[in-house]
C-alpha cells in the first residue's frame, strides 16, 4: 500500500463495513458484483490491492448462520412438527441468503479494519 497523501475525514470502519463502502472516503463502492472487490475506489481512487480478507469472514458466517438456522429449525420441528419439504423450502433459502449477505458485510468490515489499522502481511526483519 502506498503512502496516503490525500486528506479525508476519518471514516468509521464499522459504518463503512456495514454499508460496503470505501474505507478511506466512505462514498465509493467496495464490491464489483456480489463478493468481488473492485480494483480501486471510484470516488477517491484508493487502490484496493492491500485488501485481503482471506477465509476469516467465512468461518464466522458458518458459525453464526449455522447456529441461527439450525436452532430455529429445531425449535420449529419441536413446536410445530411440519413436513420435511417445508423445512427444506424455509431453511435452505434462508441459510443461503443470510450467508451471502453476512459474508459480504463481514468481508467489507475486515477490509475497512485492515485499512484503518494499516495491516500488512507479516514481515521478518533480518537487518
Amino acid at each position: 500500500m502506498t503512502e496516503d497523501k490525500a486528506h479525508y475525514a476519518p471514516v468509521d470502519p464499522v459504518k463503512a463495513g456495514i454499508a460496503c463502502r470505501c474505507p478511506r472516503c466512505g462514498q465509493g463502492r467496495l464490491f464489483d458484483g456480489l463478493l468481488k472487490v473492485r480494483p480501486a475506489c471510484s470516488n477517491c481512487g484508493l487502490d484496493y490491492s492491500f485488501a485481503d480478507a482471506g477465509d476469516g469472514p467465512a468461518v464466522f458466517v458458518i458459525m453464526i448462520i449455522g447456529f441461527l438456522v439450525v436452532g430455529l429449525a429445531l425449535w420449529v420441528e419441536v413446536s410445530y412438527s411440519p413436513p420435511l419439504w417445508l423445512h427444506l423450502v424455509i431453511w435452505i433459502p434462508l441459510a443461503v441468503g443470510l450467508s451471502l449477505w453476512l459474508l459480504r458485510v463481514l468481508k467489507s468490515l475486515l477490509i475497512a479494519l485492515q485499512y484503518r489499522n494499516n495491516a500488512r502481511q507479516g514481515e521478518i526483519d533480518r537487518g
